[in-house]
């Protein structure tokens, strides 16, 4: 009875308020308008906007020791926080061409290796514990260490940055750790589209051996050692080298007198000059990097820019805003908005501190549209050379500058962090003042004639990356197509191969492959197989444990093969031939990439049954290399040549069997020294082959194989090579 009376007195308060809910409802008499009091305007586009302030900064305090440093602190009480970059002369751009890569690992190492005293693992617990940074990083032009703390923790953090500073120690297993991160990261590098578009814009821009564009390689990582970078970081940390800049909570005459303590009685090293290098732009024209796995293109164009101290980069900023800064510019208004070809585009004239940038426009389209956004693109340069920017267009790409423009100096660390730019390359100090007058007085007969003067259609070289089956032959009407190789090298140009086969090979080379196939069998067994398919068990090792999976693996030579392996989730079929490379699982169909097709070709040749059929193809080199020990006992070297991979065998020199079979090749992490080690050979049917294969990889166990069963001949299901979708799968076993 109780609820029910709470019910009904809820429902008559709802009802209650409901009715004034109405009752207030009801539209007022509209009341009377007031004209506006005179001066007051009515209409928004009347209002009159007052000029901006002046812009004047707080500027930091410059203090320059005898010894050379430079040093600039900037008060900013607003948090209880100070922060501090010391920045040092050289960087990459001064690196050996041997060594590309070691300034990056040198800015990490510096950091992860720690010092004498602490390793980088403990300075993490140390900083930590106070909410504490202290970084170092490598860069173009320079290398820079870093701090970040509060003001309370200042000493202790100041004391980290001071001994990181004066004695790292580079320790040798974070130089290590640090190579095979590199490793990855060039293993990967050919993944992403647009990565690779930038990469190669840059070669074109500058030339691929200009310190400005040049990539580590496997080989350059490889050759960077520990005294590398202890001689790096003698030779460059001298304060005649350095300019320090601390800003944040603290007393400016306390924190001079204690830096000029600390360093002002550090001795002057030698003078570190920038190596400036003259671009070396590629021959214009129409460059293609074929990438099969993808249905869109990125496109670059891509000429030489100009230097910020230039008298009409003011111009140019302006210029690129109206060309290709956002969403109003000419680019995206026309070639996005108007005609959809782009689901991205952008671009202008570049501007660097010490050397010329880059000319880059920059579009990605879906792939059947790659010459219509080519032409779009140099359109709208040609439009950009023969008309001015209107006064809208004008107008709104300066207040877009300038409205950004005061984000990027909001804080005095931002303002810091500028001058010590303008002094690190020599640039006038009130650079920044001007920047904002420069650009208002910039007009449209400027842009046009900044157009006119710094972008060259007649020196620009078209980059597209994508699939070019489907639009390289339309792309000849540009003009001459030039294929470019992104293949990841394993060593440089020009050096000798891995295994010195001489290109007859020898008789004893002759002799011990002859040994090996009457070892499996003989060549007239060998003769009669055209197919054949093996039946493993393969336990792949992983960071996780060994995970075992069932492989059915079919090859037709010289150059098809297809395997089957049982995954938890339902089979997976992989599929290679010369027409087509594609893998299937759960009804859905891949193409793999031409990297992985290439990878499957190389494995292919490398099957000991492959090169043993190949005794006596003179495209196979032998060359014996003479006795060499395993495991203690006597073996017999065999260098071979596969039509293309190398191999180094170990052979037992009684029975001929194959004991071992070593290369380098790459795997997912860089390059991979691979040893194969045979054993527990048995007959299949009249051919010997071994039934357990360890693999090594750079010393460490990464698979074991186990051969169960092996069939010479059996039917072949050619479907499989004429790819479906979804893809049909091989007779089950």
């Amino acid at each position: 009875m109780k609820h029910r009376v709470l019910l009904l007195a809820a429902l008559l308060l709802l009802c209650t308020t409901l009715t004034l809910s109405a009752q207030q409802a009801v539209p007022a008499k509209p009341a009377p308008t007031k004209p506006a009091p005179a001066g007051v305007a009515t209409d928004w586009h009347k209002i009159a906007i007052p000029p901006l302030p002046a812009f004047k900064p707080q500027q930091p305090k410059r203090i320059e020791l005898a010894n050379g440093m430079v040093i600039f602190l900037q008060e900013d009480h607003e948090l209880p926080l100070i922060s501090g970059t010391m920045r040092i002369r050289g960087g990459s751009q001064e690196e050996p061409a041997v060594k590309i890569g070691m300034v990056d690992i040198y800015g990490d190492v510096w950091r992860t290796g720690g010092t004498d005293k602490q390793t980088g693992d403990a300075l993490d617990d140390f900083l930590e514990a106070r909410a504490a940074k202290v970084e170092t990083n490598g860069g173009g032009d320079s290398t820079s260490i870093s701090f970040n703390c509060l003001k309370e923790d200042f000493n202790d953090v100041f004391g980290v940055f001071l001994d990181l500073l004066r004695n790292p120690a580079f320790r040798e297993d974070k130089l290590d750790l640090e190579k095979k991160q590199w490793n990855s990261v060039i293993a990967r590098r050919n993944d992403d589209s647009s990565s690779i578009a930038r990469r190669e814009a840059r070669f074109l821009g500058y030339g691929p051996e200009s310190p400005y564009a040049r990539v580590a390689e496997y080989y350059t990582v490889s050759a960077i050692t520990r005294d590398d970078l202890v001689e790096w970081h003698k030779v460059h940390t001298a304060p005649n080298n350095i300019i320090l800049g601390i800003s944040g909570d603290f007393d400016p005459v306390q924190m001079e007198a204690l830096l000029r303590q600390t360093f002002e009685s550090w001795e002057k090293g030698r003078q570190v000059v920038s190596i400036q290098t003259l671009p070396a732009p590629a021959k214009p024209g129409v460059y293609v990097v074929n990438k099969e796995d993808v249905n869109q293109s990125e496109i670059r164009v891509v000429g030489l820019g100009i230097r910020r101290d230039n008298p009409d980069y003011f111009a140019a900023e302006v210029m690129n805003e109206v060309f290709g800064g956002g969403f109003s510019s000419r680019l995206f208004s026309n070639l996005r908005t108007k005609k959809g070809l782009a689901y991205a585009v952008g671009g202008g004239l570049g501007a660097t501190f010490d050397h010329p940038g880059l000319f880059v426009m920059v579009i990605g389209t879906k792939t059947e549209t790659t010459l219509d956004a080519i032409k779009g693109l140099r359109e709208e340069m040609e439009n950009l050379q023969k008309t001015p920017p209107s006064d809208a267009e004008l107008r709104r790409a300066k207040d877009s500058i300038l409205n950004s423009f005061i984000f990027n100096f909001d804080s005095p660390e931002k303002v810091l962090h500028e001058r010590m730019a303008y002094e690190f390359y020599h640039y006038p100090a009130d650079f920044l003042e001007r920047y904002r007058a420069s650009v208002e007085k910039v007009t449209a007969e400027d842009v046009l004639r900044v157009a006119r003067q710094y972008i060259h259609p007649e020196k620009q070289s078209t980059l597209v990356v994508g699939n070019a089956a489907e639009f390289e032959k339309t792309l000849s009407v540009l003009g001459p197509v030039s294929d470019v190789d992104i293949a990841i090298p394993t060593a440089p140009k020009g050096a000798a191969p891995a295994v010195a086969t001489t290109a007859q090979g020898n008789p004893e080379g002759k002799a011990l492959i002859a040994k090996f196939v009457d070892a499996l069998g003989g060549a007239d067994k060998l003769r009669p197989i055209k197919s054949y398919r093996q039946f493993v068990t393969l336990q792949q090792q992983t960071p996780q444990g060994a995970i075992n999976v069932e492989v059915e693996d079919t090859r037709i030579p010289p150059d098809r093969s297809y395997t089957r392996v049982d995954m938890p989730f339902g089979p997976m079929l992989t599929v290679i031939s010369p027409q087509v490379a594609y893998m299937s699982a759960g009804g859905q169909v891949r193409d793999m990439p031409a990297t992985a097709r290439n990878d499957a070709g190389e494995s292919f040749k490398r099957d000991m049954l492959a090169v043993a059929m190949h005794a006596d193809d003179p495209a196979y080199i032998f060359a014996a290399t003479g006795a060499e020990k395993l495991d203690g006992k006597d073996v017999a070297g065999l260098d071979v040549a596969a039509n293309g991979p190398r191999l180094h065998w170990l052979l037992d020199p009684q029975s001929g069997r194959l004991l071992q079979s070593s290369y380098d090749t790459v795997g997912p992490a860089g390059p991979v020294k691979r040893v194969l080690i045979f054993s527990e050979w048995k007959p299949f049917d009249g051919i010997n082959l071994p039934t357990k294969i360890s693999t090594m990889e750079n010393g460490q166990l990464s698979r074991e194989t186990t051969l169960k069963n092996f069939v010479a001949n059996p039917p072949v299901d050619e479907t499989v090579f004429t790819k479906l979708a979804p893809a049909p799968e091989p007779p089950a076993k």
